[in-house]
């Protein structure tokens, strides 16, 4: 019988369906790779550009340096060497490792190298010099911490000198929470056993390295200790 309604059948609900899904797959189908994108970068974009800044860096703080006081520097390289405290080369990660050194260890700080402490001394003078690192992106200064062990140097160069420590500890043979701050402090004691850790040193000079435990998120830090063994003034 002919009339004005219309009654949607059964073939155009089923097209209806069809682009319905279509459009939701390619939602999810974007969505997906928006988030791939984004974890992508997170764990090598940011470590490409922050090791070929952290390399730039390097290079016009150690020009700066080895101007004479009072001699005019270009200011890229002024700029560049502003706030750099040190720069850490640890010769088990390779010939090409050089890392810069600023004071805090706040998430902006850290995302430029390494991190200074605030309750450490200068480099080489008694107390306990501890630095922060990256496990993963970032430039990810420690990604090899576990690799290290006893006797691995690590080398701290400012404008008058290059200190150098050497690991009593491996760096996976501690493990404490992020807020159990005893490890940077002048002489870490652990509160549980009231004793040093094994294997510090008793050099008043000490160095430490803080890290993350897992190479994603994690509460937990890896330590690492060791003691000055060498300095050697810059000519």
């Amino acid at each position: 019988m002919a009339g004005s309604g219309r009654l949607e059948g059964p073939g155009r609900m089923g097209g209806m369906n069809r682009r319905a899904l279509r459009w939701s797959g390619f939602v999810l189908i974007t969505a997906g790779l928006v988030v791939l994108g984004y974890v992508g970068w997170q764990l090598y974009g940011t470590t490409w550009l922050a090791q070929r800044h952290q390399s730039d860096v390097v290079a016009a703080t150690e020009r700066a340096w080895a101007e004479p006081a009072g001699r005019t520097i270009s200011s890229d390289d002024t700029e560049l060497a502003e706030d750099v405290v040190a720069v850490v080369r640890i010769p088990a990660f390779g010939d090409d490792y050089a890392v810069p050194v600023y004071e805090g260890t706040d998430d902006d700080t850290l995302t430029r190298g390494f991190g200074l402490f605030g309750s450490s001394p200068a480099p080489g003078d008694p107390g306990n010099l501890a630095l922060g690192g990256h496990r993963i992106t970032h430039g990810e200064p420690l990604r090899q911490m576990p690799e290290l062990r006893p006797g691995d140097e690590v080398e701290i160069r400012t404008r008058d000198a290059v200190y150098t420590y050497t690991l009593d500890t491996a760096g996976d043979a501690l493990t404490v929470g992020f807020d159990e701050d005893w490890v940077v402090r002048d002489r870490p004691v652990d509160p549980e056993s009231g004793a040093p850790p094994p294997g510090l040193s008793p050099d008043p000079r000490l160095l430490t390295l803080v890290t993350c435990a897992e190479i994603f998120h994690t509460d937990d830090r890896l330590v690492a200790f060791g003691h000055l063994t060498d300095v050697v003034p810059v000519e």
